[in-house]
This record gives structure tokens, C-alpha cells and sequence, in this order.
């Protein structure tokens, strides 16, 4: 099992590698030269990864100004939390801000919203 990244940290090292990516699809074009059509296409989905990865970038920096900064009891640097439950960005130490998980082993499910169950009552019997 891989261990678990801060969430922020994550998310950009998603959009450096649609940026890798779309450079390498790029280069993939030149080999084809010889067919304009082909190379084309190549370098328009390169394109394409390249302005996938700024949006994903814009996003996360959107998210990281509404992200909540807290300082980690473990190493005492600042950083920010996405979610109930998140690790340090810089020593990967487990932080949640909810109570009722403090001394709970790390589980990322704690962030997936929990659906209520509703018991319906007949009344009418």
C-alpha cells in the first residue's frame, strides 16, 4: 500500500504530471512529421493535457486559500487541511479537526460523506 500524501501536495502532483504528459505526447508528434494530420493530432492532445493541467492548477489554488492552515503538533510547521482527516504536508503526521475521530487509526474513508439511514415509522397500522 502507498503511503498517504496530503491531499493539496496530491492533487498538484497530478497536474505536474498531466504537464510531463502533454510534453511527451508532444514529442510523440515529431516522430510523425512525414503525416501533417497525425502530428496534428499529437500535438493538439499534448495541448490539450498541457490546459488540463492549468486548470486542475487553478483549481487546487482555489481550494488552498479556502483550506484550513493549522500548525502540526508533531513537527510544529503550518500546514493545510482538506476533510475531516488529513496528513502534515511536511512530516505526514495524521490531523483531524473532528473530535470524535481524535485517537482513531488514520482512515481516508472518514472523509467520504456518510449516508444517513432513515427509519421510516408507519404510523397508519
Amino acid at each position: 500500500m502507498k503511503p498517504y500524501k496530503n491531499k493539496i501536495n496530491r492533487i498538484r502532483s497530478f497536474a505536474l504530471a498531466l504537464i510531463f504528459l502533454g510534453v511527451v505526447i508532444m514529442y510523440i508528434g515529431i516522430f510523425f512529421r512525414s503525416n501533417e494530420i497525425v502530428m496534428l493530432i499529437f500535438m493538439t492532445l499534448g495541448f490539450l493535457s498541457i490546459i488540463a493541467s492549468t486548470v486542475v492548477y487553478a483549481w487546487i489554488g482555489t481550494l488552498s486559500t479556502r483550506a484550513v492552515q493549522i500548525q502540526c503538533p508533531s513537527c510544529g510547521r503550518h500546514t493545510k487541511m482538506l476533510g475531516r482527516v488529513d496528513m502534515c504536508g511536511h512530516c505526514r503526521e495524521p490531523l483531524t479537526l473532528d473530535p470524535s475521530l481524535e485517537g482513531k487509526e488514520f482512515d481516508v474513508s472518514y472523509n467520504r460523506p456518510q449516508k444517513q439511514t432513515v427509519k421510516s415509522t408507519d404510523d397508519t397500522k
